[in-house]
């Protein structure tokens, strides 16, 4: 997975690939995972993108995603 947000969470507001909001319901949930400080969700993206996403105290935050499988790698990888 290709991850377009640093450690601290993504600094958008929108899926980079297709504008879907952040903060509105996934597409899809993969899976849930309880964490000492809340949850870890799993989504998909209406485009396919996989995202990670942490639920605590403070909030929801997009801490990772990844391209849709049919969006290539800058520099054709």
């Amino acid at each position: 997975m290709t991850s377009t947000t640093g450690a601290t969470g993504t600094t958008g507001t929108a899926c980079p690939y297709c504008g879907w909001p952040d903060h509105a319901e996934p597409f899809q949930v993969v899976s849930r995972h309880a964490t000492a400080a809340g949850s870890t969700v799993w989504t998909r993206c209406g485009c396919g993108s996989l995202q990670v996403r942490a639920v605590d105290a403070h909030g929801m935050r997009v801490m990772s995603r990844s391209r849709p499988a049919d969006v290539p790698a800058p520099g054709g990888r």
